[in-house]
């Protein structure tokens, strides 16, 4: 299986994709969008800066697991990972990401 960014539309209308990795586990979700546009404009942004180390951005929850933001140019964050247990297992989700997202095929699950 490649991965892939799935469009899925949300219970309350909105459009939201998740770049799943080539074992089915999602390792990106975006926030919710108004328009099926700007969910595109937003997989374009993970191609893009998922290639730039520094637009990973580190962080850790209140719970002691850690996860991961990836900002674009503007420092607005197009995606944010799952939580994980370790620090290694987050750094090995951002290098799925740096891997896959450029060559993952767009999947539009959405009846639009």
């Amino acid at each position: 299986m490649m991965a892939k960014f799935e469009i899925t539309k949300r219970k309350n209308g909105e459009f939201q994709f998740n770049l799943k990795a080539n074992n089915g586990e999602i390792i990106l979700t975006s926030e919710g969008y108004i328009v099926k546009k700007s969910a595109i404009q937003g997989i374009a942004s993970v191609k893009k800066n998922s290639q730039q180390p520094i637009r990973f951005e580190k962080k850790s929850s209140s719970n002691e697991k850690f996860f991961f933001n990836l900002r674009a140019g503007n420092n607005k964050v197009v995606g944010t990972s799952q939580m994980y247990k370790s620090e290694a297992n987050r750094d090995k989700g951002i290098h799925s990401v740096m891997q896959n997202a450029p060559l993952a095929e767009i999947v539009d699950l959405t009846l639009d």
